[in-house]
């Protein structure tokens, strides 16, 4: 079988497993995000696999991850939304938009360059995303709540140096530590004052 065989067979398999008359009880019940955690946990596994440099088990973890890709478009083909085929275009206009130097005539002198020019194509996509819901673009749009705490203040923390807000040497950052907390303690005794006023006038 080619790929594309293969690929349809795979869809096939997971339209079958969601059909609400012969289909499987646990696929038919799953929503999006019920689907989630399962995830999730797939990508933890493709992970360990690749750690533990499992390669005869990589590439069924690959063939996991790509079944919750294709559980999520089947839920979102019944629903109307987009479907599996919607998914690789939007995905091949990406990957080549985002690689001018490879696919186009644009050229860039070093792989800093070429950072810089993805980095610039995905605050593109950004702006273009707020402005469709009449948002205010920020450089810290599209960074994930669902993230674990340390991977999403490193996120955080690489999107704000982009725009300059970091620092080479330790002082300035300390000084940026006492300025923030100085301000706290305004604000704090400001309510205190705030809170002793109102227990006087009883």
């Amino acid at each position: 079988m080619t790929n594309n065989e293969h690929l349809q067979a795979l869809l096939n398999i997971m339209e079958q497993l969601r059909d609400p008359e012969t289909g499987c009880p646990w696929d038919q019940k799953q929503t999006f995000a019920s689907v989630v955690p399962h995830t999730l946990e797939e990508v933890y596994e493709l992970a360990d696999a690749i750690e533990m440099q499992d390669f005869s088990d990589l590439k069924g973890e690959l063939g996991d991850l790509l079944f919750q890709v294709v559980f999520y478009a089947q839920i979102a083909k019944e629903k109307g939304l987009f479907e599996f085929s919607d998914i690789l275009e939007t995905l091949n206009e990406k990957l080549i938009r985002r690689h001018p130097h490879v696919f186009a005539s644009t050229s860039f002198k070093d792989e800093q360059a070429v950072h810089a020019n993805w980095e610039a194509e995905k605050q593109k996509e950004r702006l273009q995303k707020a402005t469709s819901m009449n948002q205010q673009e920020s450089i810290l749009d599209n960074i994930p709540l669902a993230l674990p705490a340390l991977n999403r203040s490193y996120k955080i923390q690489k999107r704000c140096a982009n725009v300059g807000f970091d620092w080479s040497e330790l002082e300035p950052v300390v000084a940026k530590i006492h300025e923030e907390i100085d301000e706290v303690l305004v604000e704090v005794k400001r309510t205190d004052l705030t809170e002793t006023t109102k227990t006087s006038t009883y």
